[in-house]
């Protein structure tokens, strides 16, 4: 066994006090310490298990914590986990767990993970997020998704209560960077047997993290306090977390500007004037999330998607340029990959539409629909569905307009957030608004999107492009792999891909410790502290 750890800030972390929230030189602490900040929609769920939403995650992440964090610029830091060791053919894992509690003042253990790790998978549970810790080549992971195996098969054991060892089907380069992710944060056994689907409300829940659940009014708001069990409570200085739940963006802005929130995203073409104004709260950083219009490729499609001559020209025809620049005007950028072009060690294939003027775009656009037998004399036809949001909204209608001239008529629809994702997940639409962002900094975390088996909404399905997935798994360098499944989605266009993010917020100046260089915007409530203003 070979002990590893593998970066300074790791090193760094184990030496100090890991940690402490260190206010800068000629900063005072308010003496209340509370942030407020914008949800759109609701979070559907609080269980690690069942959580799929990036708001959800974010909560998650105070209420629980894994075996590792990451720090403000996405380095893999310490959580649960002192230090671990890796055996030489890179296959075992063996995680030493520091001395951490419960909010109930009972001890975390190995158990707790392997308890948790194993109830992902069983297929009873019906996590959406099961294919995870297949992606992270947990030993049988997929035979007991598919029902083949038993979740007690699963390679995660407590050796001891201080002790986790996890077994790997396969050499897994970025699998520590996959323990930051709220699906393999613990549970606590006792409390999700006792009371079942009603453990994650506020009578019941019981975290590790460095907050407690005070309330979850769904849709409404939800309120966290510091938790004085959690291990490092001495180095957590904020109190109180609210998240208040506003559909209307633009309300959002102007309820911050009201000092009611301390973070709101900025709306649509807002950031010019707004940076303008308050350059010490507009903010925009590269941020990894995609947007993209999915087609809806199953049985349940409708049959004009299925020629691959048509989503093509739905891609050629979309003017991202426009999108960008004079739509959001937030710093994003035109998206010709599925993958965000900040993600680490990425290198997109050369060529293809990003290359072509818009004119060349729209004459092979209609050059192809004509093929396809479509065309503004016999138009196709589909509806375009999208969550309640205004920057949604603009982006859809900003789309029929781009498809009109083409011969595709776009019916809009807007529907609220857990409508939405219910379609998306029983192929109940024709085009669909997704966006994915990244779960770890690899170009895999959205590249698996598409397998045949992975969250696919769409039920596309390309044999060449699974193998290349599977092979980037163990090759010692996965770029041409990558390159040539972008490669792939660029000729069968399972999606319109539209942007990728930036993060463009109004942030509230006395709030501090919210990272401005982590792609992925994984903050912790633990880390953030109010000056006085």
């Amino acid at each position: 066994m070979t002990k590893l750890f593998t970066t300074t800030a790791l090193l760094a972390a184990l030496a100090l006090p890991a940690y402490a929230v260190q206010p800068a030189e000629g900063e005072t602490l308010a003496d209340s310490q509370t942030y407020t900040y914008w949800l759109l929609d609701a979070i559907k769920s609080l269980d690690p298990a069942k959580n799929t939403d990036v708001e959800g995650s974010d909560v998650l992440r105070s209420l629980f914590e894994g075996l590792m964090n990451e720090d403000a610029k996405g380095e893999m830091i310490p959580g649960v986990a002192e230090s671990y060791e890796v055996s030489d053919d890179q296959l075992t894992y063996t995680f030493k767990l520091r001395d951490a509690k419960w909010s109930n003042g009972e001890p975390v253990t190995a158990e707790d993970f392997a308890f948790a790790w194993q109830r992902v998978v069983n297929p009873e549970t019906a996590s959406e997020y099961a294919w995870y810790m297949e992606l992270m080549n947990i030993q049988n992971a997929t035979e007991i998704v598919a029902g083949e195996k038993t979740p007690d098969e699963l390679g995660v054991k407590a050796i001891d209560d201080k002790t986790l060892e996890v077994t790997l089907t396969t050499p897994t380069p970025y699998f520590v960077s996959t323990l930051s992710h709220a699906t393999t944060y613990p549970v606590p056994q006792g409390v999700v047997e006792e009371f079942g689907d009603k453990w994650t409300q506020p009578d019941h829940l019981v975290g590790n993290g460095a907050f407690t659940l005070a309330s979850h009014n769904l849709g409404v708001e939800i309120v966290l306090n510091k938790n004085p069990e959690y291990w490092d409570a001495d180095n957590v200085v904020m109190e109180t977390v609210r998240g208040v739940t506003v559909n209307d963006n633009n309300v959002a802005l102007t309820r911050y500007q009201a000092g009611e929130l301390d973070r709101v995203q900025i709306p649509a073409g807002q950031y010019p004037r707004l940076s303008e104004q308050s350059p010490e709260e507009a903010v925009s950083v590269p941020y990894g999330c995609s947007y993209a219009y999915v087609m809806n490729l199953s049985d349940k499609g409708p049959e004009a998607l299925k020629d691959v001559r048509v989503r093509q020209a739905m891609a050629l025809g979309l003017n991202r340029e426009v999108i960008v620049d004079q739509v959001l005007q937030g710093g994003q950028k035109p998206a010709y990959t599925w993958t965000h072009w900040a993600i680490n060690g990425f290198t997109p294939p050369e060529g293809g539409m990003a290359d072509m003027s818009m004119e060349d775009r729209m004459a092979k656009a209609k050059e192809l629909l004509a093929e396809a037998g479509y065309g503004p004399d016999n138009p196709v036809k589909v509806s375009l569905q999208y969550n309640t949001d205004d920057s949604h909204r603009l982006l859809a209608i900003a789309a029929q307009q781009f498809w009109r001239p083409l011969g595709i008529e776009i019916e809009l629809n807007n529907v609220e957030w857990k409508v939405h994702t219910d379609r998306l997940q029983s192929q109940d639409f024709d085009v669909a608004r997704y966006a994915w962002c990244a779960d770890y900094n690899e170009a895999s975390t959205f590249l698996d999107w598409f397998r045949t088996d992975g969250y696919n909404s769409g039920k596309w399905s390309n044999e060449e492009y699974d193998k290349l997935l599977v092979e980037a798994r163990t090759a010692e360098d996965t770029t041409p792999l990558y390159q040539r499944a972008e490669e792939i989605l660029a000729e069968e266009m399972p999606a319109v891909f539209v942007y990728h993010y930036a993060k463009v917020n109004m942030i509230n100046p006395a709030i501090k410790g919210l990272p401005r260089e982590n792609l992925l915007n994984t903050w912790y409530a633990k880390d953030l502290y109010r000056v006085a203003e």
